[in-house]
């Protein structure tokens, strides 16, 4: 309870949700003491595959006996998912404590409810010099709250798709405009770029870092993957081979996440032993990422069939889960329910071989597009129907031996999922 009246306050230092700059968050880590400039950091930006590519790094860290902190953005089921020091997620005593202290040092300035978060986690990540923090970016990455390090170990450059168009003049709605505000203002250290979805948009990363100084790694020239048979893939980078098992987390673009993670690793000598990716990668926690539910209040519903949980909410995202589907020899029945400012029709035409889909309403998201507007989105797909709720959309289905359901179309939707089951 404590915490959350901390954070309803947090919310009302701003009138809007994002404004961006970076000014408040630099006055504010002033009066901070600079927490930023006192860490290590490995930066993550893209559209897709970042908090997979972290958890990934995370995984093989530990497994080394490296110390993290980590955040990230946005939270699936609770805040405290978002601040992660020297291994361990904050409880909910000590992330209101980290708050209050931060809080009281803004003194009721003007700031995001972001920035705020932000700048909690730059203060309280400065008492681990010696931890490696994993960095999400958040929206873009040029006036992302995330963006104010002056040095850093490496930046890693995720797979960058159409998203958040909203922010962008009509005119500037390109992969090209996306590319430049995630990729124009890194810093000069490394510089590592996981696959893209097109030629033309690692061309596009290119030319965005051409001029800068860092040590650059693109995916197929500098590493890559191979699949492999019985339960194996292979890496391969300047370092040499690995025969690798394959992940606990499902997807063939996990293996790209994963390959990116492992040639982060190696680039910045980290004195990893082969052992330990092996053995980490094998430990990665993945929620509402292609994640199967097992057990649980919604998995009783359908009983013996698969239920998968994916967070994707644009084409790209839709795309690699689509791939993963065409693996599967099975009736797909999918429940969806997104936000608002999405492209509902780009994202639904990805998928194939559909059985059924069925719209939902996500509750307690004001910015959610409601599951009516969303099934007439749909309009052109075959058998659309709409559910106010989740266990109705459930129990309507006519689901047979083998069927899976896909549950899909935003992580604020997945959070939802995994509060009820």
């Amino acid at each position: 309870m404590k915490l959350q009246k901390i954070l309803n306050r947090l919310q009302k230092l701003h009138p809007k949700e994002i404004d961006l700059s970076l000014d408040r968050i630099k006055t504010l880590c002033k009066k901070l003491g600079n927490p930023q400039d006192k860490i290590k950091a490995i930066s993550v930006v893209g559209t897709n595959g970042k908090q997979s590519t972290i958890n990934a790094i995370f995984a093989i860290l530990k497994e080394s006996k490296y110390k993290c902190n980590i955040y990230t953005s946005p939270h699936i089921q609770k805040i405290n998912e978002r601040y992660i020091f020297n291994n361990q997620e904050l409880d909910d005593e000590k992330l209101a404590d980290l708050f209050e202290k931060v809080e009281k040092i803004n003194d009721n300035q003007q700031i995001t409810f972001f920035e705020m978060l932000t700048a909690c986690y730059f203060f309280e990540s400065a008492k681990y010099p010696d931890n490696i923090n994993l960095i999400e970016a958040g929206l873009f990455h040029r006036f992302d709250a995330t963006n104010i390090l002056k040095s850093n170990l490496a930046s890693i450059v995720c797979s960058i798709s159409k998203d958040h168009l909203d922010w962008l003049p009509k005119n500037q709605q390109t992969i090209e405009k996306i590319v430049f505000e995630k990729t124009s203002s890194l810093l000069n250290s490394n510089i590592i770029v996981s696959k893209q979805s097109s030629i033309k948009t690692t061309e596009s990363i290119k030319k965005s870092i051409s001029q800068n100084l860092s040590n650059k790694l693109f995916f197929n020239e500098d590493y890559s993957y191979s699949n492999g048979e019985n339960g194996f893939f292979y890496y391969e980078d300047k370092f040499g081979g690995l025969k690798l098992p394959l992940p606990n987390i499902l997807g063939q673009f996990q293996l790209e996440n994963i390959s990116t993670a492992i040639a982060s690793i190696r680039h910045l000598n980290l004195e990893i032993k082969d052992d330990d990716i092996k053995k980490g990668i094998t430990k990665i926690k993945s929620i509402g990422r292609l994640q199967e539910i097992k057990s649980g209040k919604i998995k009783d519903l359908i009983k013996n069939n698969k239920l998968l949980l994916d967070g994707s909410h644009n084409e790209d995202g839709a795309r690699v889960l689509n791939e993963y589907l065409q693996t599967l020899d099975c009736n797909k029945h999918f429940i969806i329910g997104m936000m608002s400012n999405k492209d509902h029709e780009k994202y639904i035409s990805y998928f194939k071989e559909i059985s059924s889909i069925t719209t939902v309403d996500i509750p307690n998201q004001q910015n959610a597009i409601s599951g009516k507007k969303l099934k007439e989105k749909f309009k052109n797909v075959l058998n659309v129907n709409y559910e106010e709720n989740i266990e109705k959309a459930i129990k309507n289905l006519s689901l047979k031996e083998n069927d899976i359901l896909i549950i899909t179309g935003s992580l604020y939707l997945a959070g939802e999922i995994l509060n009820l089951n």
